[in-house]
């Protein structure tokens, strides 16, 4: 009878790596205090909206949005009229229209401008007074993507010999979950700016807005022909051929004005994060730089003076203590930049780098210099239901089958897997964990990313 063994796990050969590859050993060459270094933290982890991604439903799912409804008028209503317009039609109740005072047996004229009684369950054409509600709605598919981190791999048994292990160990914990907590930001910042529809173009003179972008990262925008639209949506309505090169203006007030005016009229206002004197207050998500350039621009700058309205309670904990000309500034000092184009996209620049120090496996996260001289840069419109992150909920046992539930938030476990070469007692292990999330695409339309060159001296126009 044959027997068949599990093979064991297999460590690769720079996988397992002893404890002084991670901890410092000799405790004369350190002192008792353990310092590290830390990561910029952004308003993205408060500010998106999270939910728990639905079981057995598979990994790739749709959701369902209605666009806006409301009253068409009456087709017609004038015998001369052939488009119907946005609003109720009001009519005296003493005129009768068709063969009911109300007009509902009339019915609603069709764009033809016949009447379509079929709506009502009736047939024949009458005045076609009755207001007609259409509803319209949209399909948007999304699907759930996973990230997995790992440690080096470390030998308890060479605990022992450390120095102040314990403390080592709590600063390399630290360093672990403000990886997680910097890949999650970084998760967030690039699915929105994924998800949002509107891009703008910022220009010394005639800056574009460009819809038509949802689905599309920044790095797969075609920028090349801007004319035709961001990933074929709307035209830009100036009839030129444009690339990122044309964004010669930096961020301004008046580009502000023109989407602040934008959301309201497309019913944004019900989820701004705030309000001020009936107004509703959204958010601006850009750099110190860009924040500084918006409050001290030209003939703007007595916005800042004289603004104390007070701050929503949402708003409050981060840190923001006013709002200006209708946004909350929440700063993020790790905005995406770009040098330029390479055929046809853009070319990110990321604000930390890679420093290979003590061999080829080892290697060191350093500030990226060219992300302090790059050209363009970003900033986004934060609307709260332009989209929502979804996660997996942990799962321990299924059908009476019970195993080690899995979190998909990104808290590190402890891993120990024995090997018969590398590992055979067990005593090493490493730190593992697994992200995963599916960004659930909502009011898309709601969502502006502001591209703009940041090292240009004239506002956009």
């Amino acid at each position: 009878m044959a027997v068949d063994f599990a093979l064991p796990h297999t460590f690769e050969t720079n996988a397992a790596a002893a404890v002084d590859a991670v901890l410092t050993a000799e405790a004369g060459r350190i002192g008792s205090d353990i310092h590290k270094s830390t990561l910029h933290t952004s308003p993205w982890m408060d500010l998106i909206k999270q939910a728990t991604f639905p079981e057995g439903m598979g990994y790739q799912l749709s959701t369902l949005v209605y666009d806006r409804a409301l009253p068409l008028q009456a087709e017609g209503i004038n015998l001369s009229e052939s488009v119907a317009g946005v609003g109720a039609s009001w009519r005296s109740m003493g005129t009768t229209h068709g063969s009911a005072v109300n007009g509902m047996s009339a019915g609603q004229l069709d764009q033809s401008g016949d009447v379509d009684n079929s709506k009502f369950g009736g047939s024949g054409e009458g005045s076609g007074d009755v207001n007609l509600i259409d509803f319209t709605r949209v399909q948007k598919s999304y699907s759930l993507e996973r990230a997995i981190i790992e440690s080096p791999r470390i030998n308890v048994e060479e605990l022992r010999y450390a120095a102040h292990r314990t403390e080592q160990l709590r600063a390399i914990m630290d360093l672990l979950k403000e990886a997680t907590r910097n890949v999650w930001e970084n998760r967030y910042r690039d699915e929105y700016g994924k998800q949002a529809d509107n891009i703008v173009y910022c220009k010394t003179a005639s800056s574009v807005i460009v819809g038509g972008k949802e689905g599309i990262g920044l790095t797969d925008l075609d920028v090349d022909d801007e004319a035709t639209g961001a990933a074929g949506g709307a035209a830009s309505g100036d009839g030129t051929e444009d690339n990122v090169l044309d964004v010669t203006g930096n961020v301004s007030n008046k580009i502000l004005d023109d989407i602040y005016f934008r959301l309201v009229r497309a019913g944004a206002g019900a989820n701004a994060y705030g309000r001020e004197n009936g107004r509703p207050v959204f958010s601006l998500v850009c750099s110190s730089e860009a924040s500084y350039q918006l409050m001290t621009e030209s003939g703007f700058r007595d916005d800042v003076r004289y603004n104390n309205a007070k701050v929503s309670d949402l708003i409050a904990p981060l840190g923001v203590e006013k709002s200006f000309r209708g946004f909350y500034h929440l700063i993020d000092d790790l905005a995406p930049r770009f040098s330029g184009i390479n055929s046809e996209k853009l070319v990110a620049v990321q604000p930390y780098t890679v420093s290979a120090t003590g061999g080829s496996t080892t290697n060191k996260v350093i500030v990226n210099s060219d992300y302090e001289t790059a050209d363009y840069e970003a900033a986004f419109v934060l609307v709260d239901n332009v989209m929502e992150s979804l996660i997996p909920a942990p799962v321990s046992n299924v059908s009476g089958l019970t195993f080690d539930p899995v979190n998909y938030k990104g808290d590190f476990k402890w891993t120990n897997i024995p090997d018969v070469s590398l590992n055979p007692d067990g005593t090493i292990g490493f730190f593992r964990g697994i992200l995963a999330s599916a960004s659930k695409p909502i009011k898309t339309n709601f969502g502006y990313v502001i591209l703009f060159k940041r090292t240009s001296t004239t506002p956009a126009a």
